[in-house]
């Protein structure tokens, strides 16, 4: 059920964002930013009905996307991860992390919560190592839900992979479990997978994998600790703040996507491939920023790092080479303005001194 605090909150929020007559997909990045923030905040004020101060509400989930969503999304993709060095540090980051905790394991098993076009692991399949006459084995479970990912997608980026290691000589094998179907209640009981006991599992855990259901993630950490990975690789984009009230956690948000509107600004890209970007890939991930907080009680929860180390997860820092990698990634970029900085154990990403995201690897 949907928290009426947290109603009346976006009720309140959605008021005064429709008092500014600027909002728009197209125009500064903080009137494209706080359009899209409106649009989420209708979407789920749109699902529910208010009778006699009292709220009742139906599920609150984002948009299914359509076959065309598909197309343009790959085209999003593809142009956001050529102008800005955002998806780059995501991938090379936490790919080396992995390499280098699965050493030279021959039959790696990953469980990914964010597989998204999976180009992430085309790339993490060429540096897996092909000495001593073994022919390496890659084995991905991917949670993917049917409101980010429509079939057509899932089914073109296991044909691509497949390909892909055909090519270069591994063997390769990807399930897909829809994350929808998983029972909390049972605390995502552990028969869904099928692993093997000489697999080494890696774990691919962004923060916002648990953004639609925030008070999930206590139980989403116990399953990943049953099976004992040998690290757990996390993203945080700083806009999932489960430890704020739904108003402060809305404002961080909007303030986190400004900060990467602008870097997108910075690129100067066309204005149509710029609203493509934001449409197809951002706005779906503004939704779900949303409508998960929504979605969930009104009592604000720890913050995902103290869930983590309560879970008896500890952080592990990222090595020199990682760290250096990351630095060669921004040296590429098409624009300056881009810096990593190591904090404590993460590595964070930032535009013009504000951070944009910050990965780190985890073991239990």
């Amino acid at each position: 059920m949907v928290g009426t605090g947290n109603f009346t909150h976006a009720q309140g929020i959605l008021a005064r964002l429709n008092q500014h007559q600027q909002l728009s997909p197209i125009g500064k990045p903080l009137y494209r930013a706080a359009f899209y923030f409106k649009e989420a905040l209708q979407l789920s004020l749109g699902h529910n009905n208010v009778n006699n101060n009292l709220v009742t509400s139906h599920p609150i989930m984002p948009r299914t996307p359509t076959p065309f969503d598909v197309i343009f999304k790959m085209g999003a993709y593809k142009v956001f991860s050529e102008v800005s060095p955002l998806i780059q540090f995501i991938n090379f980051t936490c790919n080396q992390a992995i390499l280098e905790s699965l050493e030279d394991a021959d039959r790696i098993h990953i469980v990914d919560f964010d597989i998204g076009f999976g180009a992430q692991w085309a790339s993490f399949m060429q540096e897996l190592p092909r000495n001593r006459g073994i022919t390496p084995s890659l084995k991905i479970t991917a949670f993917a839900s049917p409101s980010t990912h429509h079939p057509i997608e899932l089914g073109l980026m296991q044909e691509n992979l497949t390909q892909f290691a055909n090519e270069i000589g591994i063997s390769f094998e990807l399930d897909v479990i829809n994350f929808d179907s998983l029972d909390q209640q049972s605390c995502f009981s552990l028969p869904i997978f099928r692993a093997s006991e000489n697999e080494a599992i890696a774990v691919n855990f962004p923060v916002w994998a648990a953004s639609g259901q925030p008070s999930a993630l206590p139980s989403l950490l116990r399953l990943i600790k049953q099976l004992n990975p040998k690290i757990v690789v996390s993203l945080d984009r700083g806009s999932d703040r489960s430890d704020l009230s739904f108003p402060q956690h809305v404002l961080h948000a909007l303030q986190s996507y400004i900060n990467l509107f602008e870097s997108l600004d910075a690129a100067n890209v066309t204005s149509d491939a710029l609203n493509k970007i934001e449409r197809f890939l951002l706005q779906p991930k503004i939704e779900s920023t949303v409508l998960g907080r929504l979605r969930g009680p009104d009592k604000m929860m720890p913050n995902w790092k103290t869930v983590f180390a309560s879970s008896g997860f500890s952080p592990v820092p990222f090595s020199n080479f990682t760290e250096t990698q990351a630095e060669c990634v921004l040296k590429r970029a098409q624009v300056r303005g881009f810096h990593v900085e190591k904090r404590h154990a993460f590595l964070v990403l930032y535009w013009q001194g504000r951070e944009l995201i910050s990965a780190s690897a985890w073991r239990c």
